[in-house]
């Protein structure tokens, strides 16, 4: 009798034992849903505000700010088209419109000087980089790390002659040598307040004479290989831009 006793008293026990672990682990389940939850929400936040800086960097030397847009998802295209996975080069797409937002803090009277730039001018804009770098600061989150190594190096050379860091070959990141050439490109076919822009066929072969010069040789072939595709996608942002909302992380 007493056994039974006790042998039930140890059932009831396990039982409220094992019940009451389940509630914890549910309990631990929903608190990790919420935590990682909030997360996502402060690294959407973060790029959102990152985004819209980079938008008023982009008002001071472009006036429809479309540039940016086209940046990413030219840079997304081109580092599927050299064979990168598709992890990488999504977020190329969501990084890659951040690359220039040190120029927020390069005055007016240099970043819009018609002509060339003398010394000093120079000596100033070429602190846009490390600049941006910076600002996007040294987070933990990839996305931003990818946008800082970007701001940092999209102005190194493949011959070691770029800034800020004099960087060469496969030294630099691959994220900057890709939007590097696509940045020349899309820069040098605008209007820009000092000069007039140069014809498609002129910036591909201006961007072929720098092959294994100023760009990576095997980011410029892929590029020349797919110029009629990239030329498109490029064409079709600037008549149908995207929402801004479309390039914040987690649309």
């Amino acid at each position: 009798m007493l056994d039974t006793l006790a042998n039930g008293a140890d059932r009831m026990f396990d039982e409220a034992a094992a019940a009451q672990m389940e509630r914890i682990v549910v309990d631990l389940g929903r608190m990790y849903q919420e935590r990682n939850e909030a997360l996502r929400e402060v690294a959407r936040a973060h790029h959102e505000a990152l985004l819209r800086l980079s938008l008023a960097a982009e008002f001071k030397d472009d006036d429809t700010g479309v540039h940016i847009m086209r940046i990413g998802y030219m840079a997304e295209a081109l580092a599927t088209m050299l064979g990168q996975p598709a992890s990488f080069a999504r977020m190329m797409g969501r990084a890659a419109p951040m690359h220039d937002i040190g120029k927020i803090g390069i005055p007016d009277q240099v970043l819009k000087k018609p002509g060339r730039y003398d010394a000093d001018d120079r000596a100033i804009m070429d602190q846009h980089p490390a600049m941006g770098g910076k600002i996007l600061g040294r987070s933990r989150i990839p996305l931003f790390q990818l946008a800082a190594e970007i701001a940092l190096g999209h102005h190194e050379r493949w011959d070691g002659c770029g800034y800020p860091a004099q960087l060469a070959g496969e030294a630099i990141p691959l994220s900057a040598r890709i939007v590097a050439v696509v940045d020349f490109f899309d820069a040098v076919t605008m209007d820009r307040c000092y000069r007039s822009a140069f014809s498609d066929e002129d910036a591909l072969r201006m961007i072929a004479e720098q092959r294994g010069v100023a760009f990576d040789p095997q980011i410029v072939d892929a590029f020349l290989a797919n110029a009629p595709a990239l030329i498109a996608l490029r064409d079709h942002i600037t008549l149908h831009p995207p929402s801004f909302d479309n390039l914040v992380e987690g649309d």
